[in-house]
């Protein structure tokens, strides 16, 4: 009789050990996803950094970048901007955008409001299947399209374009992205 409470302590403590490890794999996890976790973000020092946050009334306040900034996640998606042209890349499979994606429009907001246009073309990288990845590479410019005018920005000021090549140059990481770009 002994050795059975010996057999069903040990299963009571290994479950109660297991319990307690899911517990907090799943606190872990919602901190990631918190931006906690091992999410960095990478910036020169003497960036004037990018904002788009709504102001009392519903006035978007936008401040100008005035130098490259990136944003750096693990998974692999993350935004750079140049110039006139803001840079959103993908992690595999998804068209999930990176933290910080309303803030670095804050570029594109600007030049809008300065009688430009905004141009968003997809891309995709070269492994799997060429119709899926198309079909992604869509979703994720619709998905920037989308943030594009929760922020304000006019439907007619957003140009919804499929390159000619929508294969991305680069490596995979670099290939999965959406471009914006302000035209005249």
């Amino acid at each position: 009789m002994n050795n059975d409470d010996s057999q069903q302590n040990f299963a009571l403590g290994f479950l109660v050990a297991l319990i307690a490890l899911v517990i907090m794999f799943v606190i872990g996890i919602a901190f990631w996803h918190k931006g906690l976790g091992a999410a960095a973000v990478q910036a020169k020092p003497a960036v004037a950094a990018s904002a788009a946050a709504s102001a009392p009334g519903g006035a978007v306040q936008v401040t100008e970048v005035t130098e490259t900034v990136t944003v750096v996640i693990p998974d692999g998606a993350s935004i750079r901007i140049a110039g006139d042209v803001v840079n959103f890349y993908f992690a595999t499979g998804s068209a999930d955008l990176a933290p910080g994606a309303a803030e670095a429009l804050a570029l594109v907001i600007k030049g809008v409001e300065g009688g430009r246009k905004a141009v968003v073309s997809g891309f995709h990288d070269t492994t799997g299947d060429a119709a899926v990845n198309e079909e992604l590479a869509k979703k994720r410019a619709q998905m920037v399209r989308e943030v594009l005018a929760g922020l304000g920005v006019p439907a007619e000021k957003i140009d919804l374009q499929k390159p000619a090549v929508t294969a991305g140059s680069g490596n995979n990481a670099e290939a999965r992205r959406v471009e914006v770009k302000l035209v005249d």
